[in-house]
């Protein structure tokens, strides 16, 4: 059974900290306020993408972290609500008293140690059954793939389905943003030509034209 003393102390431990959690929760900036408030740019379009995914991280980052305080605020106010009632320092399982050591270190508890939680879940989030990595690029599975795999050119193969680079960021003058990159399939090719030149067993230079050089190919004669 508590003291008033010790009734007293953990009183004044709970009423600092809903004073703290309080503070907190009135900050309405953070559940009402948009991605451009929090960056002060006026649009978003000229930022890099991985700009964006930093301050999006640091968004839900303290939404996540007032959703936690919110639950925190909900425990205080219910220990107080408890003490008002002469029911505070009472294990919610067995019934008996919880030391008043514990109740120091954690005001708001409602279980003895013995029936606290001491262990952290180990249940996963349903949608990880349904949803695999694009490219798994584990040591097993490296293992189970027939050769070696060269990264080298990851990026490439990647780019061709679009980056947020723009003609801007390249040197020299690009009209078109499917001049940017160069086109591996046309490395190799034969240029088209107007007319070709060519010289027969005897010495003599002959020009052909490029209809007569379509034929030649055709009936395989040149």
């Amino acid at each position: 059974m508590l003291t008033e003393k010790q009734n007293s102390t953990l009183k004044k431990l709970l009423l600092e900290q809903k004073v703290q959690l309080e503070r907190h929760e009135d900050n309405a900036f953070i559940e009402q306020g948009s991605l451009r408030d929090t960056t002060a740019e006026l649009s978003t379009v000229d930022n890099h993408p991985a700009d964006l995914g930093t301050e999006l991280y640091e968004r839900e980052k303290d939404m996540a972290i007032h959703v936690h305080e919110h639950s925190e605020l909900e425990k205080v106010n219910n220990a107080l609500l408890a003490m008002k009632n002469e029911t505070y320092g009472v294990c919610d399982d067995c019934g008996e008293d919880i030391p008043f050591e514990r109740l120091e270190a954690l005001p708001y508890t409602t279980r003895c140690i013995d029936h606290a939680a001491n262990s952290l879940p180990q249940d996963r989030p349903a949608e990880e059954q349904i949803l695999h990595p694009a490219n798994d690029n584990s040591f097993a599975e490296r293992h189970k793939r027939d050769g070696v795999r060269d990264y080298e050119d990851s990026f490439q193969e990647v780019a061709q389905y679009g980056t947020s680079e723009t003609p801007s960021d390249f040197e020299g003058d690009h009209a078109d943003f499917n001049e940017l990159y160069d086109d591996e399939n046309e490395e190799g090719m034969d240029e088209e030509v107007d007319s070709l030149h060519i010289t027969s067993i005897g010495g003599d230079n002959k020009e052909i034209s490029l209809a007569e050089q379509e034929e030649a190919i055709r009936n395989d004669y040149l």
